[in-house]
């Protein structure tokens, strides 16, 4: 059978089974060996699938992401995110909107240390939507403010999702966190211009708390010594150089280590949690690299990427028009896959694709991660927007997708800024 053919059926039948529920880095892995399989033998794929888990085990930029998946599950039992959240209520949560900007705020401060967005909608869950409703605000926009905040767990370096990219297309870590800078203030920046916006129109529905004199606010910041310290040392150490992104991560768990100790709030329960958490997320991702790894070799042995380079060229678009076609492809994805799924599943095939029309992996690299965090709030399975209402059974779906339509709408044009200006997100890394 001609490659191409054989690709194509493998595509179809890795998309069976993530339907039949298969786990993503099982069926990529399958798939890849009976693919590589049915066009070199099956002496080189058994050969494949023995010598890829080994590579990536061994791959050092790869086991940064268990360090940072442990720092930020103690962060989080060390209270930090209690401690963020308090900080930027102090300093912004008297404007109106002031409690949904501190919520949005504070995420983008979480996940300095956390790196994941199902974890910071989680944790922000728990600590700030119940304080927004109990303040009168509505609650779908209580929601949606917290799912839109929680997608900065990605966005802000370090994250998991840049680590993962870094590793499966040879790109450096630090020059992804680096890019990813800009855009995050982009980001947050966007997120409370939205909530302005919103609060100047209907100020009862979102409204501010009792400013507190200047005194009580400088005490609050010196409440998140801890989080504060923790990112500093973390992303200071790295962008310094001080430290690279493994010693910085290593730092960082001794540090919300002790911290959590420190406050009394590690036992062995809550220590054994902390270890059960991070084992299952890192299990997770390097069982989907490992898949993503074996299907990568088996696409570019097939050469389904040429074929398709040949059928984009053949439209006669633009490579802005390209990538337009790509942005889409990827909204509609990543409403259905998890953040992980959605960047593996695809990168064999969009790279090549994106390399071929001009544009550097870095800035694809930080799109991709910004388009992912756009797809996990869009229907109908946003997955941030699941977490919540399984958390808050009492919102209903509707009213959280009601509460997220203007972060959505910031969301739109973060994407048509960083599409249409790359520099802004490769200016930094330029000249550093």
């Amino acid at each position: 059978m001609d490659p191409t053919m054989i690709a194509l059926f493998g595509v179809l039948g890795m998309f069976a089974l993530i339907a039949l529920h298969v786990p993503i880095g099982v069926s990529m892995a399958l798939v890849g060996v009976a693919g590589f399989a049915s066009i070199a033998g099956w002496g080189p794929a058994i050969q494949l699938l023995a010598s890829e888990p080994a590579a990536t085990m061994a791959n050092l930029d790869l086991a940064v992401v268990p360090l940072f998946m442990l720092m930020g599950s103690l962060a989080a039992i060390g209270g930090l995110a209690k401690d963020i959240f308090a900080t930027a209520e102090a300093l912004v949560g008297h404007r109106p909107g002031g409690l949904a900007a501190t919520t949005i705020v504070a995420s983008a401060g979480f996940g300095a240390v956390c790196g994941s967005s199902v974890a910071t909608t989680a944790t922000f869950g728990r600590v700030a939507l119940p304080e927004m409703i109990d303040r009168g605000y509505g609650k779908g926009i209580s929601a949606g403010t917290v799912a839109a905040g929680g997608t900065l767990g990605i966005i802000v370096p370090p994250s998991s999702i840049m680590i993962l990219y870094g590793v499966l297309t040879e790109e450096s870590v630090l020059k992804l966190f680096t890019a990813a800078i800009v855009p995050a203030i982009l980001s947050v920046s966007l997120y409370l211009v939205a909530i302005a916006i919103v609060a100047r129109r209907n100020p009862d529905a979102m409204p501010g708390s009792v400013r507190l004199p200047l005194r009580d606010r400088l005490r609050a910041i010196g409440r998140s010594w801890g989080a504060i310290t923790l990112a500093v040392i973390v992303l200071g150490g790295i962008y310094s150089g001080v430290f690279t992104v493994n010693e910085a991560a290593a730092v960082g768990v001794v540090f919300a280590l002790l911290f959590a100790l420190g406050r009394g709030t590690l036992n062995r329960d809550t220590f054994v949690a902390v270890l059960s958490e991070a084992s299952v997320a890192t299990v997770m991702i390097y069982v989907i690299v490992f898949g993503a790894m074996i299907f990568s070799y088996f696409v570019s042995l097939s050469g389904v990427s040429a074929e398709i380079m040949g059928i984009i060229n053949g439209l006669g678009l633009p490579p802005l028009g390209v990538i337009f076609l790509l942005v889409l492809m990827y909204l509609v994805l990543g409403a259905f896959f998890d953040e992980v799924a959605a960047v593996v599943v695809t990168l064999p095939f969009v790279l090549p694709i994106v390399q071929s029309l001009g544009y550097d992996p870095i800035w694809w690299g930080i799109l991709n991660v910004a388009l992912i965090g756009v797809g996990m709030l869009t229907p109908p399975i946003g997955i941030n927007v699941m977490l919540l209402n399984s958390m808050r059974a009492d919102i209903p779906l509707a009213a959280i997708y009601r509460g997220i339509l203007t972060f959505f709408l910031a969301d739109c044009l973060r994407i048509a800024v960083l599409v249409l200006f790359p520099q802004v997100t490769l200016w930094l890394p330029s000249v550093m």
